[in-house]
């Protein structure tokens, strides 16, 4: 089984409806980073870098916070000397490409064990868990391995929905997709509502935000969680 990170921050999403990047959680990131002065940024899951490091750089430096991204400098380095690391969303096929590319996923894991702030939103989330199976998003790129950080001992489904009773659509709904998961894996799987949250710190996982999770657990009926709840696996 996989260890849990020292510190982490797992977004369901980076923008609600109604407010700007990041709006939503920023007392939970202040609360997280702290007295962080930098944050590295990794920009890999969007194909414009410069552009998704401009709106990351805005946002934390309105925060306090300076940012450097990882496209712009000597990656390997950069993370051996971060204090704190944020993984932004986008295609999490394409994140994780990169990040088996460039050799990036052990160095990562290792200095999260050691200390690094990890924080991810969506895709950035996704990576976060033993592997990505349950992501959303279409495999536009092939990347060596599902395996990613495994810095959590369960799984993530961002932007989870909840069935729609009045639904005309008769594809399956994203419960039905989490219940075929895991007829075949056995690992549980987290489904963060839009606005909510999962901060592990002090060897436990306390979900957070405005909105709750399901818990999805292999031969279990999905367990409701609330604002506040700890993560018992």
């Amino acid at each position: 089984m996989q260890t849990l990170a020292k510190r982490a921050l797992l977004l369901s999403t980076s923008t609600l409806y109604g407010g700007g990047y990041l709006d939503y959680a920023e007392a939970e990131i202040r609360s997280f980073l702290g007295s962080v002065g930098r944050v590295l940024f990794v920009p890999y899951a969007l194909h414009d870098r410069d552009g998704y490091a401009a709106t990351a750089r805005h946002r934390f430096e309105a925060m306090g916070y300076a940012l450097d991204s990882i496209h712009t400098t000597d990656p390997k380095q950069a993370i051996q000397g971060g204090e704190a690391i944020f993984v932004g969303g986008g295609n999490t096929f394409r994140l994780l490409k990169c990040l088996y590319d460039f050799d990036l996923l052990g160095r990562i894991r290792e200095r999260v064990q050691n200390g690094m702030l990890y924080m991810g939103s969506s895709a950035g989330s996704n990576v976060a868990c033993p592997t990505i199976k349950t992501t959303n998003d279409m495999p536009i790129v092939q990347p060596p391995s599902l395996n990613a950080l495994g810095l959590v001992p369960f799984q993530i489904n961002p932007h989870y929905l909840d069935p729609e009773p009045n639904s005309r659509h008769m594809g399956e709904t994203r419960e039905e997709r989490l219940r075929q998961y895991l007829e075949e894996n056995e690992t549980p799987v987290v489904g963060l509502r839009e606005g909510a949250m999962l901060l592990v710190s002090a060897g436990a996982v306390t979900l957070n935000g405005s909105n709750g999770a399901r818990l999805f657990r292999r031969t279990w009926e999905p367990e409701e969680l609330n604002p506040g709840s700890t993560l018992e696996l």
